[in-house]
């Protein structure tokens, strides 16, 4: 009877359960629920922006949003390149894991991790548009918009306790929204220092898991921790503002970030040639580093003399001692007409030895080439005093590479003035009726200084800098500021002619320190400046 019993519960079991799937599937297929609604049909024009983007979720930024560009050059470049770079990025990636795993394994009592594959498979991802910001400071951001439906191949082994496991990452789907920002841009390839990446909202990232073989993303439940645990973990690393740093070059090599002082003391000149028509000479001597765009330094005018005493002294900012040299030049003054060079010589800063002062005797040379034979007449000699004066580690930038920050005035600066650097970037839109050479002039207390011209351009880039030390803030001071074009030939009709110009108020500087600013060009049609201010202080 035990037997029999046992057989009838089995048997009753399998009837029971199968009647039952026989009437479930009855009810889910055929029993249809009697409040359906019809669903409302309307054209798409109809259709609010929200929805309209739910329907066409697919369809590229640069379709829905003007402000995104199309990329496709971009896309079939990666595609053409993604066997590559694929190969390429899975070693880097090794690389760089290597380490991170091999301290990080001992924590955990884990014999080691290995990769077993590692390919982000043949699908390359694709930018459905790119949004790229145009700002006043020394910068690149773009914004590029990335999907990724992959098929990629990541399979880890993992040895502990004398047993073995592999996990595998398969179907990939990544969606984010990156800024990727390339600052400082300096005039060394390749053309900026750091790589900085932000997410500018949480990415969609969608993987199957399998581990031993077996979809762990099948357990209930799991499935969502791990997608919203991924998500803001990312996020709270790399969610706007925060960024992940790649540094491509030494900071300080590439911002060319003052480094130190030199001093120069102009002592003397012995016996000079006579340049005059009575037998005399003006002589004054004009000194510029190497590698630097600010004028040079001048002494004041010695009249009628050839062994002229000037004991003047000058201190120039250094950005890097190991390539720049001291240019001196002789000059004869002249009232009208361009003034005579009278011989030159140069001084590698290299040679000199940090905080030790050098008396220096140099000849007067025709020009800095050694096989020239007219070097072998005697010129003159020019007697210099200099010391090197390198910055402490403690008077350096904490972070060098920062556009906003401002440094200190050299030493020697009033206490209660400092140094006003003007710093002339670019012009836009610029237009002359007769010509376009442009050429930026200030004007800043009766004093006048002017950049490079432009050859035949309305959008000219100048990049230079110019310093007024100053014994008191310029608090109730101008800055009077015109673009001008100069005729490249000689016109004689035309030689000059205004640009635009504008006038800026300094009490800002003062108070703010650094301004970096684009003004309207007044008496220009759509003429623009910009110009980068700076209120140093010791």
């Amino acid at each position: 009877m035990g037997i029999l019993s046992a057989i009838m519960g089995i048997f009753g079991f399998g009837v029971g359960t199968s009647i039952g799937l026989v009437i479930g599937y009855y009810l889910f297929i055929y029993f249809q629920p009697t409040d359906v609604k019809d669903p409302v049909i309307q054209p798409l024009g109809e259709q609010d922006s929200k929805t309209f983007q739910g329907l066409l979720s697919l369809i590229p930024l640069w379709v829905k949003m003007p402000d995104y560009d199309r990329v496709d050059w971009l896309n079939r470049f990666i595609e053409i390149m993604w066997p590559y770079l694929d190969k390429a990025i899975c070693k880097t990636a090794q690389t760089i894991a290597k380490p991170i795993i091999e301290e990080q394994i001992p924590k955990y009592k884990i014999d080691s991790v290995e990769f077993e594959a590692l390919t982000l498979g043949s699908l390359p991802p694709t930018f459905q548009g790119m949004k790229v910001y145009v700002t006043d400071e020394k910068e690149l951001i773009m914004e590029p918009a990335l999907r990724w439906a992959g098929n990629p191949n990541i399979m880890v082994a993992v040895k502990a306790f004398g047993l073995r496991a592999t996990v595998q990452v398969v179907d990939l789907q990544v969606f984010a929204l990156p800024r990727v920002t390339l600052k400082p841009l300096v005039p060394q390839f390749p053309c900026f220092a750091k790589i900085l990446v932000s997410l500018m909202e949480k990415p969609h990232v969608d993987f199957g898991l399998k581990v031993l073989g077996a979809d762990a993303m099948s357990i209930p439940g799991l499935y969502g921790f791990v997608q919203e645990m991924i998500k803001d973990q990312v996020a709270k690393m790399y969610l706007w503002p925060k960024a992940l740093e790649v540094q491509i070059m030494d900071p300080t090599k590439a911002a060319r970030r003052p480094v130190g002082i030199l001093n120069v003391k102009v002592v003397r000149a012995l016996k000079l040639k006579k340049k005059d028509f009575l037998g005399g000479a003006d002589p004054y001597v004009k000194l510029k580093l190497t590698e630097d765009v600010l004028p040079g330094k001048k002494t004041t005018v010695k009249h009628k003399s050839l062994s002229p005493e000037w004991n003047e002294e000058f201190n120039m900012v250094i950005k890097d001692p190991q390539t720049q040299a001291l240019e001196i030049m002789v000059y004869d003054w002249e009232q009208v007409g361009k003034h005579d060079k009278m011989g030159l010589n140069t001084v590698p800063l290299k040679d000199l030895t940090p905080d030790e002062s050098k008396v220096l005797t140099l000849d007067l040379l025709k020009n800095m080439n050694e096989d020239d034979a007219q070097n072998d007449k005697f010129r003159g000699q020019i007697v210099l005093e200099m010391t090197y004066k390198p910055f402490k580690e403690d008077e350096m930038p904490d972070n060098v590479e920062d556009s906003n920050d401002v440094q200190k005035a050299p030493e020697g600066t009033p206490a209660g003035g400092g140094l006003l650097v003007i710093i002339v970037h670019e012009a836009e839109d610029v237009e002359g009726k007769y010509h376009t050479n442009p050429y930026a002039r200030l004007l800043f207390r009766g004093e006048e200084r002017k950049t490079k011209y432009v050859k035949k351009n309305r959008d000219p880039r100048w990049d230079e800098e110019f310093q007024f030390p100053l014994d008191e803030p310029p608090t109730n001071d101008k800055l009077h500021v015109e673009v001008v074009s100069v005729s490249s030939r000689m016109g004689l009709l035309h030689p000059k002619e205004v640009l635009g110009y504008v006038d800026i108020k300094l009490a800002d500087v003062v108070t703010n320190r650094r301004i970096n600013e684009k003004y309207h060009l007044i008496d220009s049609k759509n003429g623009k400046i910009q110009i980068e201010l700076q209120w140093r202080t010791s």
